[in-house]
């Protein structure tokens, strides 16, 4: 038995006056029995039952918390079946008529589908490709080109594409370990939105997601109407009546679930292996830390007269590159560092984030630049323009190039071109590390940091010295914002406003601001502070980064972190305080080798005291007078066993701000010899040590001396002058060593050269010298060798000396070494015998003891402290070179440094017997023992 079908009603008429009754709610329509048509449909209806079933199955499996939704698969599938079967079971034209009977019930508007080719829209691009017949601009850019190539291959390697594509990646393209890509289509005015979808969707890489976004755009509904023909869920439309303008497609790419992402202007339409190419090159080692595109550019250089152009300066060398650039034959078949990408952007998800760190210089336009600006700054990551295989289309990210000069959103007016002129050096200005400075590191002497303005004020002077000195190079960086605007730091310093804007090194502003804003964490004032002068550094290669001393305890921390991170040379901080700046104007009168050392050396104050405690008071008033520089200055008291009650006390109530305070009392008396020689031992070689007795009074600028004379004889590698023992902080008045102790005046005696002129002397000074470590070793084994309690047993008789018979005397043996080894002092020289230490004659275990047969007159051993900046009174206003230091041999006769060798090794006495012309001895530094001998 069968079902016959009325050949006068289709099917389809059927089921749809069935659905127009259901939907029109005529329940008194009665239907008549139609076997035959019932059966196919109950049938259909079953199938479909069926499989809604396995879909819903395999959908509830794929929602449940166990499983990673970023590895959800994609259903498009199960949607293409489903409209297949519905049009088999549901004729179009039955379908069109229930949805409009359902739409007028509902009262809703109906919008027909459409497809692609119905629903997009094309560019039509009417002229060839620009190229120039400018032979001098092809010529300029070409060698600019190939210098930047060169550089690149050189220092850190170039690789063709076929390279890139054989390294290793971490993306497997075939297999499970296959990327997700986000592409986010950002679109106003231009019709290239389907010939974008259409390559899209050809790449050999499928991508995740593609979101074409749509912010303030006239052609919002045409742009949707496109993407709803193309009917792919993994396609979305996303718009706004706000424009969000160039930075909002990287907002919206920080909602991505995605690996990667891949940003493309509305000109850009990528080869179909560009998705592939990029995800594996972003997946290598070498640029996993990177933003990839296909158009860059770089940055203007240099000119000769110290400013930059225009990066879109007409006929110039120095304004950089665009590339690949067809107007001057330029392409690309390495990959190529750049400043910044244009029109397409290929980063890691996690990347994205950076570029809203600081507020952006404007959000009008220089997004580009903002994002490799930020990413290099923050994160390390670089820009770079992939090679293409000029012979296969499908590896180009910008197939028709010709587009980027059709539209008006391309063209570049003269304002635009002065927004973002102004946006690249600001970014150059505050630590962006472009090409030019990677090809042409600069060397300055030093970078000056404000972070208020009263910072400037207060390093002014100095920063003037340096500028003003002939040979020297000093910039100044201020905060910028709120806390140290550029005009109001360049009003201080009396330079006009313009200083601000010309792009010229001079005042850098960091615009600490953009970051900060207004919170109150010191987490965001570090961070740029860090970054930025970390970029500083590395152009400009500072030998020292100078701000003032009680700068933020943060800020400090930044800078010093900056200056560690330096890679390309040694940058040290130095911090000064305010006060004492004046007072070290010198210091841009040292070399620039020398500067970095500032911090290098440690000096202590080793005091040798007993029972004179009024004494004691008044050197360490003047001790504490004095300028330290913001140094670390230990202080040490060494007391023999005979030591007062009021000494105890003075010592244990002294403050000593500048370092650590050690006390040392002997059980047994040992006397001057062993309270002096004891006193001080180094730690290291740059471990210095003062040597005062109580009865020693210092100037306030004793310090200063000790630190600009170590700084330029010791501490200069391109200064030789190992036979310095040590800085004498006194100027004799005698002639001490010889039995008649003539009177002698330095002033007068060096006129001839310059009357104030430092000279250098064979005798060491007891009252007040820095002894240096290398040689205080030394004579520690020398003493220990030759120590004898009868002088008349020491082997060493030097002619002529008094010094033979002095008993009791560490001094005397130093005299004997220096004179055996040919070693010398460094001696000051002022006006009126000025020194920086002076000894007031006061009885103790040489002055006025019962042994002692000579009197000493006060007169001939007290000196004037000096009292203001000694800077003036040296030879042109600064220590003059070593090699141009006179010297004097024992008893006060100029000699040259050879001829007082020569003396020593004639007498021939010292603790290895060597060649008493042309050798002496020589010792290991490390120990100080006597290692052999050496020709001078």
């Amino acid at each position: 038995m069968g079902l016959v079908r009325n050949a006068t009603m289709r099917s389809g008429d059927y089921l749809e006056g069935v659905l127009t009754d259901y939907v029109s709610g005529n329940k008194a329509s009665k239907l008549k029995p139609q076997r035959s048509y019932s059966g196919r449909l109950v049938a259909c209806l079953t199938f479909l039952q069926f499989a809604f079933a396995v879909y819903a199955t395999f959908l509830l499996y794929y929602m449940s918390p166990a499983i990673d939704l970023r590895s959800k698969p994609d259903f498009t599938w199960a949607t293409r079946i489903a409209q297949q079967w519905t049009q088999f079971i549901v004729p179009p034209h039955v379908l069109s008529r229930y949805q409009e009977s359902a739409n007028s019930v509902l009262g809703a508007e109906v919008i027909p589908r459409v497809i692609p080719t119905e629903a997009c829209e094309h560019e039509k691009i009417e002229f060839e490709q620009k190229k120039s017949n400018d032979a001098v601009m092809i010529k300029l850019k070409r060698e600019l080109y190939d210098e930047v190539l060169s550089f690149q291959s050189k220092n850190f390697g170039t690789e063709t594409l076929a390279q890139l594509m054989a390294m290793k990646s971490k993306w497997d393209m075939k297999g499970p370990n296959r990327p997700k890509v986000t592409v986010i289509l950002n679109h106003f005015k231009r019709k290239t939105l389907c010939a974008q979808l259409d390559s899209l969707l050809h790449q050999t890489l499928p991508f995740h997601h593609v979101w074409v976004l749509s912010f303030g755009s006239p052609k919002e509904l045409s742009l949707r109407r496109i993407v709803e023909s193309y009917n792919d869920s993994r396609i979305s439309f996303v718009s706004s009546s706000y424009d969000f303008k160039y930075y909002g497609r990287f907002q919206m790419a920080l909602q991505t679930e995605a690996d990667l992402v891949y940003v493309l202007d509305d000109d850009m339409i990528p080869g179909k292996k560009m998705l592939q190419i990029l995800s594996h090159v972003a997946g290598t080692d070498k640029y996993k830390n990177s933003v990839l595109g296909s158009i860059g550019r770089i940055l203007p250089f240099r000119q000769k007269d110290f400013t930059f152009p225009s990066y879109r300066k007409f006929r110039s060398k120095e304004a950089g590159l665009y590339l690949p650039d067809p107007a001057y034959n330029i392409t690309v078949d390495r990959i190529v560092q750049v400043d910044f990408l244009s029109s397409s952007w290929f980063l890691s998800a996690e990347l994205v984030k950076t570029l809203f760190i600081e507020t952006p210089f404007t959000f009008m336009t220089g997004e580009d630049l903002h994002l490799s600006y930020q990413l290099q700054k923050y994160r390390n990551a670089y820009s770079y323009v992939l090679p293409v295989d000029p012979s296969n289309t499908d590896t180009w990210g910008d197939s028709e190039h010709r587009l980027a000069y059709v539209s008006e959103t391309t063209v570049i007016f003269k304002d635009i071109v002065q927004v973002r002129d102004d946006q690249w050096w600001k970014a150059l200005a505050s630590g962006y590390v472009t090409q030019w400075a990677q090809m042409h590191p600069q060397r300055i002497d030093a970078l000056f940091y404000a972070h208020s303005v009263a910072e400037v004020k207060a390093l002014a002077p100095l920063l003037e010295k340096f500028r003003s000195t002939v040979g020297k190079k000093a910039y100044l960086a201020v905060s910028g914002g709120g806390f140290c605007p550029c005009e109001a730091a360049a009003s201080a310093l009396r330079w006009p406003p313009a200083v601000c804007r010309e792009r010229r090194f001079k005042v850098l502003d960091l615009a600490v601001g953009a970051t900060s804003g207004v919170s109150d964490s010191e987490v965001p004032v570090l961070q740029v502070v860090y970054s930025s002068v970390k970029g500083l550094i590395r152009i400009h290669n500072p030998s020292v980064v100078v701000a003032v001393a009680d700068l933020d305890a943060n800020v400090k921390k930044a800078l010093r972190m900056a200056a560690e991170s330096n890679w390309n040379g040694k940058t040290t901080v130095v911090l000064l305080p305010g006060a004492s700046v004046p007072n070290v104007l010198w210091m841009a009168d040292l070399r620039s080798t020398a500067l970095p050392n500032w911090n290098r050396m440690r000096i202590s104050v080793n005091i040798i005291t007993q029972s004179r405690a009024t004494s004691l008071k008044r050197l360490l008033t003047s001790l504490s007078n004095a300028f330290y520089l913001s140094d670390e200055v230990p202080i040490s008291f060494n007391m023999d066993s005979k030591v007062d009650e009021a000494t105890i006390k003075l010592v244990n109530s002294f403050d000593w701000p500048h370092g650590p305070k050690t006390l040392r009392r002997r059980i047994i008396q040992g006397g001057l010899i062993r309270a002096v020689s004891e006193s001080w031992y180094p730690a290291s070689d740059d471990d210095f040590g003062l040597l005062l007795e109580d009865d020693i009074e210092v100037s306030p600028y004793y310090y200063l001396w000790i630190k600009y004379a170590l700084l330029a004889y010791h501490y200069d590698p391109q200064v030789a002058l190992p036979e310095l023992s040590s800085i004498s902080l006194y100027t004799p008045k005698l002639v001490e060593v010889v039995k008649e102790r003539p009177k002698w005046n330095a002033t007068e005696f060096f006129k001839h050269i310059h009357p104030n002129t430092p000279y250098l002397h064979q005798l060491p000074c007891s009252w007040g010298a820095v002894f240096f470590p290398k040689h205080w070793k030394e004579f520690y084994v020398y003493m220990n060798m030759r120590f004898t309690e009868n002088p008349k047993e020491n082997p060493v008789q030097i002619p002529k000396s008094r010094t033979n018979g002095w008993q009791a005397s560490w001094k005397k043996f130093l005299i004997d070494m220096m004179y055996l080894r040919g070693y010398v002092s460094l001696y000051p020289n002022f006006p009126n015998q000025a020194s920086f230490s002076t000894n007031h004659m006061e009885p103790g275990a040489h002055i006025s003891a019962k042994e002692n047969v000579v009197r000493h007159d006060k007169a001939d051993f007290e000196v004037p402290l000096l009292k203001e900046d000694f800077r003036n009174f040296l030879p042109g206003g600064k220590l003059p070179p070593a090699s141009r230091l006179p010297s004097l041999n024992l008893f006060n006769q100029p000699l040259s440094l050879k001829g007082l060798k020569a003396a020593g090794a004639k007498l021939g006495q010292d603790v290895i017997r060597c060649d008493n012309k042309t050798e002496i001895v020589t010792v290991d530094h490390g120990t100080g023992l006597p290692a052999r001998c050496a020709k001078f």
